[in-house]
This record gives C-alpha cells, sequence and structure tokens, in this order.
C-alpha cells in the first residue's frame, strides 16, 4: 500500500472519528486515501480554527484531536493552535504535509523547517523520512498525546514519502494505567491533613481532565473540607455545593482570597503552574503549607512550591486519602462558612440588573438560567472571562470551556462548533468579545456547512476590552483600542446564519432562549457595559480588608 494509506490506517486504529483542517497540494495522496476511509474531513476556513477544533475534542474526549494542513504557511497558521492544545493539557496531532525530501522540484519555495518551528510548542515534532515507520510513530505520537500531562504533537508528511510503497505493519493500541502514590507519601499528606486546623481543597485544571469527580465529591462530602476551583477547574464538583467558595478568577485579593489566606494547609488536586495561578505561595503566610497531588511532581517557581507532592493517579490518590482519613474535631471551617455566604451574596449584586448595554454580570446569569446543567458554555478571551468564573456556577464538568493557559483569543467560536459535534443533543452558546470573535468568524461559514445548531453571543463594547480594562487600571489613558466593527447582523445572514440585535434587557432574554431553541446557527451582537469593571475589580478588590 501507498505510505498515505498506512497513514489513514494507523489513525483509524486509533479510532480517531475526525480530521480537521485544510488540505494543499502536498496533501493530495493523504486526501485521496483519506476518501475511502471511515474517517471524515471538516474542512475549515482557517488552519487555527481546525487546530482549535481538534484540541477542543481532544478536551471533552480525552482522545486525540486530529488536524491537516499543507506545508508552510498552513502549517505555520497551526502555531497558536499547538500552543492553546500544549499549554490547555489538550491532546492534538497536527499533520502538515512538505515538498518532497528525496529530490526538490521547486528550490526552497514555501519551504520552513516546521519541526524545529514547533519543537517548544508540542511534546513531538518529526518528520516522515520512511514510510514503514508511520505506524511506529503514530503510536508513539498518539501516546505521548494522551499520557499526563497531555498536549500537542506533530508530524510531518512529506510529499514524496506519502506516495512510495510501504509495508502493512500497524501496532496494537494499549492504554497506560498509571501507578498509584506510594504509601509512604499517602501516609504523609493524611497527617498534614489531620494536623492541619484549616485545611482547604483546590481543584484545578488536571481534576477536570481526567474525570475524577466522584472520588472527590466523596472526599469532600466525607471530609466537609471546604473547597475552591481554578478557572479550569470549574465543574469537577457542582460550585452549588454548599462547601464551594467559588472560583479563583484572579490571582489575588478577590474575596475567595480572603479564605485562602486564612487556611493553614491548601490541598492542591490537579493544578500545575501553566494555568495562571489561584494564588501566589510567596504571599501567603509562613507556616501555610500546601500538598500537590497530581499525576507529576510541582514544578517550582516563586509562586508555587509545595512542601508535599503526592505523584501518582489523581483519583487513586484522592479515593485513598478518603479511605484513610479522618475527620478533625479541631478543624475549624467556621470563617470558610461565613465568607461563602459573603462571597454568593456579593457575586448576585448585579445579576438581575437591567440596564442596557448590558452588564456582564447580568449577561452572565442570563445565560445561566436559560442552559440546563448539561448544557455547554465555550467562552473566547477578554474580559468577560472573569466574569464569568465569578459567576457562572458550572454543576458537571467540562460545561464551561475557558483557556486560562494561553488565553487566546479566537479560540470561542471553534471550540463552540467542536463541542456542539461532540455533543448534538446538548445546546452550545459559544461567547466572544468583538475583538476575538472577528479574529475566526469566517467559520461561521463551516458552522452552517455542517448544520450546526449553535448559538454565539459577541459581546461587543467597540474595545479590546480587557486590555483597556488594565490600561485604566495601570493608571494610562485611553488610548489605541477601540475598534470600528461590521454590522453583526448582516455579516451573520450573510453566511447563511441568523444575527440578532437585542435593544433591552428582556430583549436578550427572549431572544436567547429562542436562539438555543431554534435549529440552526444564531448569531446575538450584545451590547455590553464594561464601565462597572473598574469600580468592582480594581478599587473594590484592591481596597478589601477581608473583615467578613
Amino acid at each position: 500500500m501507498k505510505a498515505s494509506d498506512l497513514f489513514i490506517k494507523a489513525l483509524e486504529n486509533e479510532g480517531v472519528e475526525y480530521i480537521f483542517g485544510i488540505p494543499g497540494e502536498e496533501n493530495l495522496d493523504f486526501l485521496e486515501s483519506m476518501r475511502t476511509s471511515s474517517i471524515k474531513l471538516i474542512l475549515t476556513r482557517h488552519e487555527q480554527g481546525a487546530g482549535f477544533m481538534a484540541a477542543t475534542y481532544g478536551r471533552l474526549t480525552g482522545k486525540v484531536g486530529v488536524c491537516l494542513s499543507t506545508l508552510g504557511p498552513g502549517a505555520t497558521n497551526f502555531a497558536t493552535s499547538a500552543a492553546y492544545a500544549q499549554l490547555g493539557g489538550m491532546p492534538t496531532m497536527m499533520i502538515t504535509g512538505q515538498k518532497p525530501i528525496k529530490q526538490s522540484k521547486q528550490g526552497r519555495f514555501q519551504i520552513v523547517d516546521i519541526v524545529r518551528m514547533f519543537g517548544p510548542v508540542t511534546k513531538y515534532a518529526k518528520q516522515v523520512s520512511n514510510g514503514n515507520n508511520i505506524p511506529a510513530m503514530v503510536r508513539d505520537a498518539f501516546k505521548i498525546a494522551t499520557t499526563e500531562r497531555p498536549g500537542a504533537v506533530l508530524i510531518e508528511l512529506p510529499e514524496d514519502i506519502a506516495s512510495e510503497e510501504v509495508k502493512d505493519n500497524i501496532y496494537p493500541v494499549k492504554h497506560m494505567k498509571y501507578p498509584i502514590a506510594s504509601n509512604s507519601t499517602i501516609g504523609d499528606a493524611v497527617s498534614m491533613i489531620q494536623n492541619a486546623s484549616r485545611p482547604l481543597v483546590l481543584i484545578g485544571a488536571g481534576a477536570n481532565r481526567t474525570r475524577i469527580g466522584q472520588a472527590l465529591i466523596d472526599f469532600i462530602d466525607y471530609t466537609k473540607i471546604p473547597f475552591f476551583t481554578t478557572q479550569m477547574g470549574k465543574g469537577v464538583v457542582d460550585e452549588n455545593h454548599s462547601l464551594c467558595l467559588g472560583c479563583a478568577a484572579l490571582s489575588a485579593n478577590d474575596y475567595v482570597h480572603c479564605a485562602i489566606q486564612r487556611a493553614d494547609l491548601i490541598i492542591n488536586i490537579g493544578h500545575d503552574v501553566i494555568e495562571k495561578p489561584p494564588f501566589f505561595m510567596e504571599n501567603l503566610p509562613d507556616a501555610q503549607k500546601v500538598i500537590h497531588i497530581n499525576f507529576f511532581a510541582s514544578e517550582v517557581d516563586d509562586t508555587y512550591f509545595p512542601q508535599l507532592d503526592v505523584v501518582g493517579d489523581i483519583a487513586s490518590s484522592v479515593t485513598l486519602l478518603t479511605e484513610l482519613i479522618s475527620p478533625q474535631e479541631h478543624w475549624d471551617f467556621e470563617y470558610y462558612i461565613r465568607a461563602i455566604k459573603e462571597i454568593r451574596s456579593h457575586l448576585t449584586k448585579y445579576s438581575y440588573d437591567e440596564r442596557f448595554p448590558i452588564l456582564p454580570q447580568s449577561a452572565v446569569q442570563t445565560i445561566r438560567d436559560t442552559l440546563n446543567d448539561e448544557d455547554i458554555v465555550t467562552l473566547d478571551n477578554g474580559v468577560y472571562k472573569i466574569w464569568f468564573a465569578r459567576n457562572y456556577k458550572c454543576a458537571k464538568p467540562n460545561t464551561m470551556l475557558l483557556d486560562n493557559a494561553l488565553a487566546t483569543m479566537g479560540a470561542g467560536l471553534p471550540s463552540g462548533m467542536a463541542a456542539k459535534m461532540i455533543n448534538p443533543k446538548k445546546r452550545v452558546v459559544a461567547i466572544a468579545g468583538d475583538g476575538g470573535f472577528m479574529m475566526n468568524s469566517q467559520e461561521l461559514e463551516t458552522a452552517v456547512r455542517l448544520k450546526l445548531d449553535l448559538t454565539v453571543i459577541i459581546l461587543n463594547d467597540n474595545s479590546y476590552g480587557m486590555i483597556r480594562w488594565k490600561q485604566a487600571g495601570m493608571g494610562f489613558e485611553d488610548f489605541g483600542l477601540n475598534l470600528g466593527n461590521p454590522d453583526f447582523v448582516a455579516y451573520a445572514n450573510s453566511y447563511g446564519a441568523t444575527g440578532h440585535r437585542p435593544t433591552s434587557y428582556k430583549d436578550f432574554k427572549q431572544t436567547l432562549n429562542e436562539c438555543v431553541n431554534t435549529k440552526g446557527v444564531h448569531v446575538i451582537d450584545l451590547a455590553v457595559d464594561y464601565s462597572l469593571n473598574h469600580a468592582i475589580l480594581n478599587e473594590l478588590l484592591k481596597n478589601m480588608t477581608c473583615m467578613i
């Protein structure tokens, strides 16, 4: 068989369902091999969108999402998507084309050293120089992509290698089981927790990624130790739980940090320093300790230097702690319980404010009230992400897909599209600012062509709002961040989607309810008012005294 046939066969052996991307001349043998396979090509309008879709597939399924590009400019367009998957812990494979390597036809035309370029943003990047090596390379790359912590891998398939004759030699897929932390380490963790006065649990992205929610729920319900989450740890345990302090949407000076400061032990489950810090250890009291529970050892830096590493399968470690620990009478959670009530009161202050343009808190609450617990919200990146992290309570894992690692703009719409493909029975709402939406807005055509039932909300403030907020917070003049936007309703309609522009708070509630319950792609151009950001997030939190 041809090497391209063998490559497709190796991908089918791994259970690949979709390949997202844009083929080029150098991929034509690969494309022909795919044509007669069980794998479906999802043709996108930009390679970056394809990469975001593949990464989201990996994030939601735990399997490797696959995307395809040609050489040169097509491959370089994967760079941001690769970093998104790599930092976010999303198993993703990028397959790129290349000119013939045995005999040049066009000199150095379009040739970039993609393998070297992607080395820093992937776990594995190699070129196929012998077609017979493809099965081993694919099996190795898939194993590396899914092994904790997951990430991006890249295989470059040159045009002449793709067409050469090779032998059929497929490797069986064997799933790895992670080791369990040693008895002595678990014992040390039990002692630290039992000896603490005010232990507190932190749930990070790794806990969400590996579906260990039940083990954590059992631990929290048994010990009654309160918990909080990172942005990417939302939903592992229902945030409506009576012991939930909320999300550390900021790194310091939010109300949840008052409780963090009071803890003498933080049990850190599934977090690592790639996600924006939920707290800075250098600012914590000297007597405070941190236990790191993860598949891998902690990476020490100025913000994070835990006193104990519990390395091994997270669910097994948490289950063992639950079995061996004894709740202690001297544990004092009285401050946390008061803090939970105060935090919830603070977060609901503007939830039902009816002013228009709409406040972000009110928009978040309207979306939360409209959707079921199983439905999915995907976020692009902007200042509104802070409000969704703080105010949108997730009851189920992976029901809010936000990026707090690379924190790139442009991923919200493609992520929502992939989420809907994977979960056709769930309602999906993709949220983007006007700046981030326009970075991959062309994928509306892809969504319409795929006949997805998807609602897209553009939070429109005619500017790059996150940077504008930070600019004001640092005392700078308002400069260089205002935008001129198209007519988003007409823009959506031109793609075959349906555009909407609410004119009041009540109109938005009604429009959103209609959109999420009506087939097709709907785009809501929603005017948003960020004027309270400075007062709430800068002044109030800066001067907070924690006298709850």
